[in-house]
C-alpha cells in the first residue's frame, strides 16, 4: 500500500497526503454492523467532561472477531474493506459452515486466500495460533494477554510484535513500543504484520478534515487564564512555565505508571523513551 500526494488544485489539496485505498468493497456486511453512538464529550448528565470532541461524520461500528475461536474451520477472504473506527483495514471472512466474520487484515492478504485458526493451522499470514505453536522470530499481531479474552496487543495499522524466546509456560515478545514482555504461551496470536503501514505518513491538508473525524479546535494552555490552566495568565507572552496538563500533571518525562502494578513482573525490559 502506497501514499499519494495530491496536486495543489485547491489550498486544502496542496499539502494533502493520503494512503491509496486498495479495497475490494465499499459496502460493509450489514449483519456485522452495530450502532456507534457518539457522546460529544458529555457524560450521562449532559455535562462536558472531555473537551475538543464533537461533530464529525456518523459511523457504524464493524464487529471484529478478536478472539478467532472458530477453531479448525477454514475460511475464505471475501473482501478487504475500510473501517472508520480503526487505522488498519479489515477483511471479511466466509467460513465453511456459512458464518461471516470480520478480522483485522494483515499485510499481504488478498481475496480468496484461505485462513485457519487452532492447532491444525500452519504459521502463514492471517492464521491464528497459540503462541506455543508459533516459530521463534515470527511477526505476530492481535495478541491475547488473557487466554480466551481476545487480542489486545498490536492492533493498529502496520504494527506487529516479534516472538523472541520461549521458556516454560511463557513466551517473550518484543512489542511495537520496544518493550519486551512475557505472555502466557496458551494465548492466541495472528501471524503477520497489519495492513496500511503508511497510515502515519498521511497529512490531512486542512482543518476541515479533522472536523470530519469529530475533532474540535484545541485551545493552547498558555492562551488561557490562570483559572483555566496552570500555564495560563501573564502579560503578553510571558506566561507558560513547565509544560503540564490542565490537572497539573507534567507533560514531559513524568512517569504515570503505578510502581506496584501487578503486570510489572511480566515486563522484561521497559520501552525506550
Amino acid at each position: 500500500m502506497a501514499t499519494r500526494k495530491l496536486k495543489p488544485t485547491t489550498p486544502g489539496q496542496r499539502f494533502k497526503v493520503v494512503t491509496s485505498f486498495d479495497l475490494t468493497s465499499s459496502k460493509p456486511e450489514k449483519s456485522l454492523l452495530a450502532v456507534n453512538k457518539r457522546s460529544g464529550g458529555r457524560n450521562k448528565d449532559g455535562k462536558m467532561t472531555m473537551r475538543y470532541i464533537g461533530g464529525g461524520h456518523k459511523k457504524k461500528y464493524r464487529v471484529i472477531d478478536f478472539k478467532r475461536q472458530k477453531v479448525d474451520i477454514p475460511a475464505t477472504v471475501k473482501t478487504i474493506e475500510y473501517d472508520p473506527n480503526r487505522s488498519s483495514r479489515i477483511a471479511l471472512l466466509y467460513y465453511a459452515d456459512g458464518e461471516k466474520r470480520y478480522i483485522l487484515c494483515p499485510k499481504g492478504m488478498n481475496i480468496n486466500d484461505q485462513v485457519l485458526s487452532g492447532k491444525k493451522a500452519s504459521p502463514d499470514t492471517g492464521n491464528a495460533l497459540y503462541l506455543s505453536d508459533i516459530p521463534l522470530g515470527t511477526a505476530v499481531h492481535n495478541i491475547e494477554l488473557t487466554p480466551g479474552k481476545g487480542g489486545e496487543l498490536a492492533r493498529s495499522a502496520g504494527s506487529f510484535a516479534t516472538l523472541v524466546a520461549r521458556e516454560g509456560k511463557y513466551v517473550t515478545l518484543k512489542l511495537p513500543s520496544g518493550e519486551i514482555r512475557m505472555v502466557l504461551s496458551s494465548c492466541f496470536a495472528t501471524i503477520g504484520s497489519l495492513s496500511n503501514s503508511e497510515n502515519n505518513l498521511q497529512k490531512s491538508g486542512k482543518a476541515g478534515r479533522s472536523r470530519w473525524l469529530g475533532r474540535r479546535p484545541r485551545t493552547r494552555g498558555v492562551a488561557m487564564n490562570p483559572v483555566d490552566h496552570p500555564m495560563g495568565g501573564g502579560e503578553g507572552k510571558s506566561s507558560g512555565g513547565h509544560p503540564r496538563s490542565r490537572n497539573g500533571i507534567p507533560a514531559k518525562g513524568f512517569k504515570t505508571r503505578k510502581k506496584k502494578k501487578a503486570s510489572n513482573k511480566f515486563i522484561v525490559e521497559r520501552r525506550k523513551k
